[in-house]
């Protein structure tokens, strides 16, 4: 049994009409993409599919929690999933993703795996920017940065690092702690 053989999608033996498929991206799911970056993942995905007259529209819902590293103190930080993802396959005489909408592949693969859809559309779920609220990142961290940061120059911004990190409270704090 391989990795992903959990988010296959047997399309060629389908009836027409409605049908439902649901799918778990966790932790183990990205490890096995071979993904550092995500620290932890609980996400579910409930797939509704419509097959008509050899075409397959597919639409995902996400819901749930990926976990990541904090930009600023690489603490995790928890980030809200709750996206959808719609594309419409159907069978040819060759695979072909060069639409975004619609995909095709060759008629003679029974299943479609839709693990790299899955994996893809979480990650680009995620922010680019990745940062714990105003005053809730680690606070010995933030007294390091603070100790480090070369200050003064023309493109200086202490002030507004000072205040995104939440200095005023960390520079009580020793960094032997």
């Amino acid at each position: 049994m391989g990795k992903f053989t959990a988010y296959k999608v047997q399309l060629a033996s389908l009836p027409e009409g409605h049908h439902e498929q649901d799918f778990v991206c966790d932790t183990a799911f990205f490890k096995n993409m071979e993904n550092g970056d995500v620290v932890n993942c609980n996400v579910d995905v409930h797939l509704d599919l419509e097959h008509h007259r050899g075409l397959y529209d597919l639409k995902f819902t996400f819901k749930g929690l990926v976990q990541v590293p904090c930009d600023r103190c690489l603490d995790p930080i928890d980030i809200d999933v709750d996206t959808t993802y719609n594309i419409k396959v159907e069978y040819g005489d060759d695979y072909d993703d060069a639409s975004d909408d619609l995909l095709i592949i060759p008629a003679e693969n029974p299943y479609l795996n839709v693990a790299y859809m899955l994996y893809d559309t979480i990650l680009l779920s995620i922010p680019l920017r990745h940062v714990h609220p105003l005053g809730k990142c680690n606070r010995a961290m933030a007294a390091a940065l603070n100790k480090h940061k070369v200050r003064g120059g023309e493109d200086d911004d202490t002030e507004l690092v000072d205040t995104e990190i939440g200095l005023d409270e960390a520079e009580d704090i020793s960094t032997e702690d």
